[in-house]
C-alpha cells in the first residue's frame, strides 16, 4: 500500500509540474511575449563585463522593466551551498517583494564529463547536483531548471556518451519530480545539439518532466537555413517550454602560412550585440514561435563580449533594446 501511495504522489508531482510548464497549444493565438532576463548577463564573466550581486541584479531587472528573472545557480549568484533555507526564504521575499516572477533556475551540467574514468559515478553526481538545484527551485517560488546535455570527450565511442547522457537525464529526472520540477534541456552542448538528435533523446528518455529549452542560435551557428531553423521547432514542439534569446555576429579569423604566403581560414570568433543587430535569424524563430502556440517565457541573456563594452550603461541599454525588439511580435 505504501509504494502504491508514493508512485501516486511523484505521478501526481510530474503532472502538475508538466501542467506548469505549458508546452505549445498549436493554436497561434496562445502565443503571448514574455521578457525574463537571465542573471548570467551580470554575472561578470566576459571580459569588461560588470558584475552585480543577485539582490542589485533583481533590482536592475525590475528597472529595465523585465517581467521574470532566470537565476545562475551556481556562485557567484544562486548556489545550493550558499542558500540554506533562511537564506532562500530571504531571496524569495525579494523576488516577490519586486513583483518579479522567478521563471527558472539556470544549472551547469555536463553528464560525460569524466567518462574517461569509468570508476567515478560521473552522470550519478550531476545527477545529485540537478536534484539539489531542483529543491533549491521549489524553495524559491520556481519548477523550472535548465541543464545542459553532455560534451564529446575524444577517444571515447560515441554511443557510450550518448547512453551516459540519456542515464544522466533519467535520473535527475526522477530527483527533480520529487520537488514537481522540470528540467529544460538547453541545446548547448555537444551531445544531441541538432533538433533531429534531441528529439530522439527526449523520447527515449521518456518522462514527462524532461524537456527542451530551444534556443534559435545554435542551430543558427549550426548552419540551419531560415526553413529548416522553422522545422526545427515544429521537430521540437512536443517538449518546448522555454527558450533562451541571445544575438551575436561573427568575427572571421585566419591563420598564417608562412611557407604558402597565405592565411588558412580558422572558426569564426561570436560577439554578442543587441537584438536585431546580429546574425540569427529572429524574425523567423518567433514566428516559428508563434505557429506552434508557444507559451513560455523569452529569456535574454548577454552571455560573450558586448559590442560597446561591459560597462553597465552599455549593458543597460543592450538589455532595453531586447524588450524594443519584443515588442513587434
Amino acid at each position: 500500500m505504501k509504494r502504491i501511495f508514493l508512485f501516486i504522489a511523484a505521478f501526481l508531482i510530474l503532472t502538475i509540474s508538466v501542467n506548469a510548464q505549458k508546452t505549445p497549444s498549436g493554436n497561434p493565438a496562445d502565443f503571448k511575449v514574455k521578457t525574463c532576463l537571465h542573471s548570467v548577463s551580470y554575472l561578470g564573466i566576459w571580459r569588461g563585463q560588470t558584475q552585480l550581486t543577485v539582490d542589485e541584479f533583481l533590482v536592475k531587472a525590475k528597472e529595465l522593466g523585465y517581467e521574470g528573472v532566470m537565476l545562475v545557480a551556481k556562485r557567484p549568484h544562486v548556489s545550493p551551498h550558499d542558500y540554506d533555507k533562511a537564506a532562500r526564504a530571504k531571496l524569495k521575499a525579494k523576488i516577490d517583494s519586486l513583483g518579479l516572477t522567478l521563471v527558472a533556475m539556470a544549472g551547469y551540467t555536463d553528464f560525460t564529463a569524466g567518462i574517461d574514468k569509468p570508476g567515478i559515478p560521473n552522470a550519478e553526481i550531476q545527477a545529485t547536483w540537478v536534484g539539489e538545484i531542483a529543491e533549491l527551485a521549489k524553495d524559491l517560488g520556481t519548477d523550472m531548471v535548465r541543464i545542459f546535455t553532455g560534451y564529446e570527450r575524444p577517444g571515447v565511442p560515441y554511443d557510450k556518451q550518448y547512453a551516459e547522457v540519456v542515464a544522466g537525464l533519467k535520473m535527475a529526472g526522477k530527483l527533480a519530480a520529487e520537488h514537481g520540477v522540470t528540467l529544460a534541456v538547453q541545446n548547448h552542448h555537444d551531445i544531441a545539439l541538432h533538433h533531429d538528435a534531441m528529439s530522439w533523446l527526449l523520447r527515449e528518455v521518456n518522462m514527462p518532466n524532461v524537456m527542451a529549452g530551444w534556443d534559435a542560435w545554435s542551430p543558427v551557428l549550426e548552419g540551419l537555413t531560415p526553413e529548416e531553423l522553422r522545422e526545427s521547432i515544429l521537430k521540437m514542439k512536443p517538449f518546448i517550454v522555454n527558450t533562451i534569446a541571445a544575438d551575436y555576429v561573427a568575427h572571421p579569423r585566419y591563420s598564417y602560412v608562412n611557407h604558402l604566403t597565405n592565411y588558412k581560414a580558422e572558426q569564426p570568433a561570436m560577439r554578442a550585440v543587441a537584438m536585431g543587430q546580429g546574425i540569427i535569424d529572429y524574425k523567423t524563430w518567433f514566428d516559428a514561435l508563434k505557429e506552434i502556440g508557444y507559451q513560455g517565457w523569452v529569456v535574454y541573456e548577454m552571455c560573450e563580449v558586448l559590442d560597446g563594452g561591459g560597462s553597465m550603461e552599455n549593458m543597460d541599454k543592450t538589455a532595453k533594446a531586447f524588450l524594443d525588439y519584443m515588442k513587434q511580435f
